[in-house]
C-alpha cells in the first residue's frame, strides 16, 4: 500500500496526483497496519478518496514503468482480469475463479457473468444496428430519438428485446459547450452571452430529443439544496458581500438561467438582442461576417469524437451564422480528442462535469485556478477566478451540511455569472435495452443502475431469446 499510494501521488495522471497532494506520509506499523498522515488542509473526502485507490504491485512495476502506456495487461487483483483485446474495436475480462474477496458481504450477488465484453463504436448509429443484430446484448440509450422511433424491429416486437426506465436520482451536474476561456475570443463576457442566446432549446427538445429533457440551468443541477434561487439574503449574502464589486453585479440578484427561445428554430428577438451584445464588445457583420476592430473574424470550431450531437451542433451553427459568426464542427478520433482536450487546444468541447452529492476535490479539478493550467484536467472552460477560488474553498472546509449547501448556492450564483459554458439539458432516467437473456434484482442499487455489477445470465431465457453467451 505504501508504495502504491506513494507512486500515484508521483506518477500518477494530474487528476489523481492532484486529488491526493494533501497525503503527507504513508508509514507501515505494522503487516497489517498502515499509517497515512494527511495535511491539516486536506479536504473532508480525501480519506474515502485514498482507501479507493488501487494496490499495485511493487515486485511487478519493478520490472515495468508504470508511467508509460502498453497494451500488455497489468497484474491486479480484483474480481476480473483482461481477457482478449482488439484494440479499437474490443475488450474482455475474464472472471478469476479464486477471487480472494468474493465472499466478503460486499461482493456478494455481484460480478456473477464469467466473461463481460466491451464493444467499442465510433458511430452510434452504426452501434445500434450492432445491437440489433446481436453482437452484443445490453446497452444504455442516450439518443432521444431511438428510444423514441428506433425499437420497432422483430426482437422488440416478439419481446425478445426488453426496454426498461430506471430512476436516476443522482445529480446530473453541468452538461453543456463549454467556451477555452484560454483564447482571446472568448474573454468578452459579452461574447459569451450572445453566443448563448443562439441555441434554441426549445426547439431541439421538441424537434431532436422528442421533449424528453429539461433545459439544465445549474451547476448543482439535480441537488437542489445546492442550486441557488432568488436573491441571495442572510447567510449567504453575507458570504458574498466580499467579493461585491470583483465579481458580475448579477450575483447580487437572482441567478443567471438560459433563456427560453419561443420554439421556432430561430427566435429573432433573442438573435437582435445577441447581434447588440456583439456590437458592444466591438464586433460588425459585413459581407456575413462577424470582424472586430482588428479585422480577427468571430470562428468557433465544435470540437467532437462522437456525431451523436451533430443534429443540435448544426442547428446551433445555423443560429450563430445569422449572427455573422463562422462556425463548424471537427470531427476527430477519440485518441486524438483526448490529446487535443488534454492540451486544451480546441474552441468548444461537450462536457457533463458530475461531481459527488458532497462535494469537495472534484470543485477543486473543475472550477478552481489550479486546474486551469494542468495538462488533463477537467477544468474544461479553464476558469481562473479568485471569488470562485475562495469559494471552492469555503466548500472544502465546511463543517457541516448547511454550511456546504450555502456555499455551493453562492458558488453556483458566481459560476453562472460568468457565462463559461452554453447549458444543455438533462433527465433523471436510466434507459436500458437489452436482449432478454439476463436475471436482474428487482429493485437497483439506489445510486447505480446495477447493470451489469449485479445481474447475471439467465440459460433459459437467453434460449427463448435466440442468444448464446
Amino acid at each position: 500500500m505504501k508504495w502504491s499510494l506513494e507512486t500515484l501521488k508521483a506518477k500518477g495522471h494530474p487528476l489523481v496526483a492532484q486529488a491526493i497532494r494533501d497525503l503527507e506520509t504513508v508509514e507501515v506499523e505494522g503487516e497489517h497496519v498502515c499509517v497515512l498522515r494527511l495535511s491539516p488542509k486536506r479536504t473532508r473526502d480525501l480519506p474515502l478518496q485514498l482507501v479507493a485507490l488501487p494496490i499495485f504491485s511493487k515486485t511487478y512495476y519493478s520490472k515495468k514503468s508504470f508511467d508509460e502506456a502498453t497494451l500488455e495487461p497489468p497484474l491486479g487483483s480484483g474480481p476480473y482480469k483482461v481477457g482478449r483485446v482488439e484494440q479499437g474495436r474490443l475488450i474482455e475480462f475474464n472472471r478469476v475463479a479464486d477471487y480472494w474477496a468474493k465472499d466478503l458481504p460486499v461482493n456478494v450477488g455481484q460480478n456473477n457473468f464469467e466473461r463481460v465484453r466491451f464493444e467499442f463504436y465510433r458511430d452510434r448509429d452504426v452501434a445500434f444496428e450492432a445491437f440489433k443484430a446481436k453482437a452484443y446484448l445490453f446497452r444504455e440509450e442516450f439518443t432521444s430519438r431511438t428510444w423514441a422511433t428506433g425499437y420497432e424491429f422483430p426482437g422488440v416486437r416478439e419481446g425478445k428485446v426488453k426496454r426498461e426506465t430506471l430512476p436516476d436520482i443522482t445529480a446530473s451536474g453541468a452538461q453543456g459547450w463549454y467556451f477555452n476561456l484560454r483564447r482571446k475570443k472568448f474573454q468578452d463576457v459579452r461574447v459569451r452571452k450572445a453566443l448563448n442566446l443562439a441555441l434554441d432549446f426549445e426547439w431541439m427538445n421538441r424537434n431532436l430529443m422528442f421533449n424528453a429533457y429539461k433545459r439544465t440551468v445549474s451547476v448543482f443541477q439535480g441537488a437542489p439544496e445546492m442550486m441557488a434561487t432568488g436573491k441571495p439574503e442572510g447567510p449567504e449574502l453575507a458570504l458574498l458581500e466580499p467579493f461585491r464589486g470583483k465579481v458580475p453585479d448579477e450575483v447580487f440578484g437572482e441567478p443567471i438561467v438560459p433563456a427560453i427561445a419561443d420554439g421556432s428554430g430561430q427566435d429573432r428577438k433573442l438573435l437582435r438582442e445577441a447581434a447588440g451584445l456583439l456590437r458592444e464588445a466591438g464586433y460588425t457583420v459585413k459581407d456575413g461576417q462577424a470582424t472586430n476592430a482588428a479585422g480577427e473574424a468571430l470562428t468557433i470550431e465544435f470540437l467532437e469524437f462522437d456525431k451523436g450531437l451533430d443534429p443540435h451542433v448544426s442547428k446551433f451553427i445555423s443560429n450563430l451564422k445569422v449572427l455573422g459568426v463562422a462556425a463548424n464542427i471537427r470531427l476527430v478520433d477519440a485518441a486524438q480528442y483526448q490529446q487535443r482536450t488534454n492540451n486544451f487546444d480546441y474552441d468548444v468541447i461537450s462536457r457533463r462535469l458530475t461531481m459527488s452529492d458532497t462535494p469537495g476535490e472534484g470543485l477543486r479539478q473543475i472550477y478552481a485556478s489550479e486546474s486551469a493550467s494542468l495538462p488533463g484536467s477537467q477544468n474544461a472552460s479553464g476558469i481562473a477566478d479568485p471569488a470562485v477560488d475562495a469559494l471552492v474553498e469555503k466548500i472544502v472546509a465546511a463543517t457541516s451540511r448547511e454550511k456546504l449547501n450555502l456555499a455551493c448556492r453562492a458558488l453556483d450564483r458566481v459560476l453562472r455569472s460568468l457565462v463559461s459554458w452554453v447549458p444543455a439539458w438533462n433527465k433523471d432516467t436510466h434507459t436500458l435495452a437489452y436482449w432478454d437473456a439476463f436475471g436482474h434484482p428487482a429493485e437497483k442499487p439506489r445510486y447505480a443502475r446495477g447493470a451489469p455489477e449485479t445481474w447475471w445470465w439467465d440459460e433459459q431465457k437467453a434460449a427463448a431469446a435466440g442468444v448464446k453467451a
